[in-house]
């Protein structure tokens, strides 16, 4: 598979402004970086696992 270029963003952002609506997307746009910091930690925290059973 390919990266997205800027027009497949662009068409993204217009399919999602049109099924939530501009004053939903502020609140779905932070529950997503929510989501993706947790995300993140949870990585850092495995390796760290990782990291301590190694050792």
């Amino acid at each position: 598979m390919g990266s997205l270029g800027t027009s497949e963003l662009i068409i993204i952002l217009v399919v999602l402004l049109v099924l939530f609506g501009g004053a939903k997307l502020p609140e779905l746009a932070r529950s997503l970086g929510r989501a993706q910091k947790e995300f993140r930690d949870g990585l850092a925290e495995g390796a760290d696992a990782d990291d301590d059973d190694k050792a």
